[in-house]
């Protein structure tokens, strides 16, 4: 089948997101599948892939990669020419909030195209903290809602599971990358009006790097190795969790993996015993997670998933968490959950995690090696896809 993936940011972008499509996009043509995306061009500009619709895209200046566009029939025109040197598409996956569940939408109802609409996003949580007017934010939404949509378009939004709601009701099915999120938005009528349920797919782990890096033994250390990786942004905590660490009565080897805009604050208040890598690819960020001895997700009621949280996992990195929804999804005996969101309580959980993973112990538990696969992910996803397109 063909499957076209609209998505918020080009694939080539960081992100939790980006790295989601690309890895179903990889394992969807190993299986012989033929996978194109839509998204707005790069800030360098389109590349040079077939499998890749680059729209024209104007710069975001607060995140120095990311780039966003208007929805306009010109665009729609754009992806039709494209598409003419490609397989006739089968399914279309909107794998986006904004500019490009707009687009998907309108392009699959157009051309009477199953769609697959997948959340990935918390959006009462990121826009409301982050935007001064969310009120009219939404309703700048729900003109490109009702500009996909049409005469089936709602009421103009009033907050972010109306807006969700909106698309949601017109697609055949709506998948979430974890119980928690799927739970919260069937609450919320975020649903299909075809298919009710919700089908639960999350973001897995690369088969690949699963069998390079996880039986590559961890680097022998004095202290105990804690991994934070993410985006520095407010709701992901890393100044929160910085201060946990200073409050954690075990030594620690910290190393902080990612960008953002708190790099300055975090680098200003940091101990002597943490270390910034910076933004790494996917491979490289793997092979971190691995090396650690314990992996620490400090973002509470924000995500959906939590991938670093299952890549760990997987390869038998310890996790502490402060998010007791994220904790409820993981095997027993692989997470440490601190009591409450305080530094004093992180910095315990970080001590009782500590004390329980020496650092000299080079042997990893391997027994969730299988569990988050990607061409397990795929398959599942691949259903859903027959299941939309046998409406």
């Amino acid at each position: 089948m063909h499957v076209l993936i609209f998505c918020e940011q080009h694939p080539h972008t960081l992100g939790g997101a980006q790295v989601s499509v690309n890895l179903q996009a990889d394992f969807l043509e190993r299986a012989g599948h033929v996978v194109t995306f839509v998204s707005p061009a790069l800030r360098t500009g389109p590349v040079d892939d077939e499998r890749f619709i680059d729209l024209p895209s104007r710069a975001i200046p607060t995140v120095r990669e990311y780039t966003w566009i208007w929805p306009n029939q010109k665009h729609l025109d754009q992806i039709e020419r494209a598409l003419r040197t490609r397989p006739a598409v089968d399914v279309v996956h909107v794998q986006s909030d904004f500019w490009g569940a707009a687009l998907g939408f309108r392009f699959g109802r157009q051309h009477n195209l199953p769609i697959v609409y997948t959340l990935h996003h918390r959006l009462d949580v990121g826009v409301d903290r982050s935007v001064p007017f969310p009120g009219l934010f939404y309703a700048l939404l729900g003109n490109w809602q009702k500009w996909a949509l049409g005469n089936d378009a709602a009421s103009r939004p009033r907050n972010a599971f109306d807006y969700l709601a909106g698309y949601a009701h017109h697609c055949d099915v709506v998948t979430a990358p974890s119980e928690h999120f799927a739970k919260l938005l069937a609450e919320r009528d975020v649903v299909s009006r075809q298919h009710p349920d919700i089908a639960v797919v999350p973001t897995g782990v690369s088969d690949d790097v699963l069998d390079r890096v996880a039986r590559v033994a961890r680097t022998p250390r004095a202290s105990v190795r804690v991994a934070w990786v993410g985006r520095f942004s407010p709701e992901k905590r890393l100044l929160e969790f910085l201060s946990g660490v200073e409050e954690c009565s075990e030594p620690l080897d910290v190393l902080i993996v990612g960008d953002g805009i708190l790099a300055s604050k975090a680098k200003a208040i940091a101990a002597r015993n943490v270390t910034f890598a910076g933004a790494v690819s996917y491979d490289r960020a793997i092979e971190l997670i691995a090396d650690a001895d314990i992996l620490v997700q400090t973002s509470h009621d924000f995500e959906t998933q939590g991938m670093t949280v299952t890549e760990a996992v997987s390869m038998g990195t310890h996790v502490v968490l402060v998010d007791p929804a994220v904790a409820d999804g993981l095997p027993a005996g692989s997470v440490t959950l601190a009591a409450d969101l305080s530094p004093k309580a992180l910095g315990e959980a970080l001590a009782r995690a500590a004390g329980t993973r020496p650092s000299t112990t080079p042997q990893r538990d391997l027994s969730n090696l299988t569990a988050f696969r990607q061409s397990h992910r795929t398959a599942q996803m691949s259903e859903v896809y027959r299941r939309a397109i046998a409406r």
